[in-house]
């Protein structure tokens, strides 16, 4: 039998997406597939020149792809939503070049998915091993200071905790389905007060004259495609905290090879004035970018939650991740979720600071999961299994 042999990628074409896609776990989300990441290095979003430099790790036995792990050598924190801006100042005051790093996980894609794939023949934990020790190498031969594997699934982390790692939790949050029939059952586990906040929110837009719809396939297009790349500029232009990372043409690229893709879209009069970027799959809607071409008073919760809410409990999806940030969920009926990271920093005393930074962080997040059910003012749904 060959023996097992490393290779540094410098773009995903470089492998056949065949190979690539049949290492994937099943119902691994779209983003880890090989046409989203190719879309995002052809559409000129992740690459050397936008600070995430393609540095794919692929395991092969012989002429087979056993094992691979997107990463890329990143000059900058921007876009990855674990973060380390504090870690990068910190180094900084002890002289350390925090960047580059190596980054194992997907651009611009907050999304919870195995980071180290490999084929069922091989051993997961050989493979993680050999395929961590083979990215600790080429990140110390590339001049990077560290490397991070985010989003991971929790088991995952815990095993790169295990090799040495530093493990790191984080929030989201999501919303889950415990099997409501209709948008009230959803309703029904809010407080009066809360319900008919909901209510009258979602209830604006009609008020407004505004239908909300989401378009999927065969109907979605070139001008959907237009519209989810205006969207997503028109926000990251209006915020002060935007950067305009992704391109048109990688909108254009993945609406043509992503069945998954779909977009929500507020009319009023006939033309768009809002609309919402999600991926869905049987199980899971994964929300990612919104945006309004003119503003109206809640439009952003009915577009971004709510319609999407009473779509997943038609289509009986489980779970709705809606992206990073944003403690308003809470009270909306979605619950802060673990979402977790693992980090290996080279210089000592910066790998010292940082891992007493996270059993700080862990500790506190610890005190707010306790928090958040009262915050969100729900009642206990009644299918739903204790734990």
């Amino acid at each position: 039998m060959a023996e097992l042999r490393l290779k540094i990628l410098e773009g995903i074409a470089d492998v056949p997406k065949e190979a690539w896609n049949a290492l994937l776990e099943p119902g691994a989300p779209p983003f880890a597939r090989w046409e989203w990441i190719e879309a995002l290095e052809s559409s000129g979003s992740a690459t050397r020149r936008t600070g995430w430099e393609p540095h794919h790790l692929t395991l092969w036995r012989g002429r087979e792809l056993v094992g691979h792990a997107p990463a890329w050598r990143k000059f900058h924190s921007m876009g990855e939503y674990v973060y380390d801006f504090a870690w990068a100042s910190a180094a900084a005051e002890l002289g350390v070049n925090y960047y580059p790093k190596l980054l194992v996980g997907v651009p611009l894609s907050p999304i919870t998915a195995r980071r180290f794939s490999f084929a069922p023949n091989e051993g997961e934990a050989r493979v993680r091993e050999t395929m961590l020790e083979g990215a600790t190498a080429a990140a110390r031969e590339s001049e990077c200071s560290s490397v991070h594997v985010i989003f991971p699934p929790e088991g995952e982390a815990l095993a790169l905790e295990s090799l040495g790692l530093a493990h790191r939790v984080g929030m989201q949050y999501h919303w889950t389905n415990p099997g409501y029939a209709t948008y009230d059952d959803y309703l029904a586990r809010f407080s009066s007060k809360r319900r008919h906040q909901l209510r009258r929110e979602r209830g604006e837009a009609a008020k407004q004259g505004i239908t909300v719809r989401t378009v999927t396939r065969p109907e979605l297009g070139e001008p959907h495609a237009e519209l989810a790349w205006r969207i997503y500029e028109a926000t990251n232009k209006k915020n002060a905290w935007g950067r305009v990372q992704l391109t048109r043409a990688f909108f254009h690229k993945v609406f043509e090879v992503i069945p998954e893709v779909e977009l929500v879209v507020a009319e009023k009069d006939g033309r768009p004035v809002a609309a919402a970027f999600n991926v869905g799959t049987a199980e899971r809607l994964y929300g990612r970018y919104w945006g309004a071409l003119q503003e109206f008073p809640f439009l952003h919760f009915h577009v971004c939650l709510y319609h999407s809410i009473d779509d997943c409990i038609r289509r009986g999806r489980k779970v709705f991740e809606p992206g990073a940030g944003g403690e308003h969920k809470i009270p909306r009926g979605f619950a802060p979720t673990a979402i977790h990271s693992a980090h290996r920093i080279f210089d000592p005393r910066l790998d010292h600071a940082i891992r007493d930074f996270v059993r700080r962080e862990a500790k506190a997040l610890q005190e707010y999961l306790r928090n958040a059910e009262e915050v969100a003012g729900m009642k206990p749904w009644i299918g739903m299994d204790e734990e």
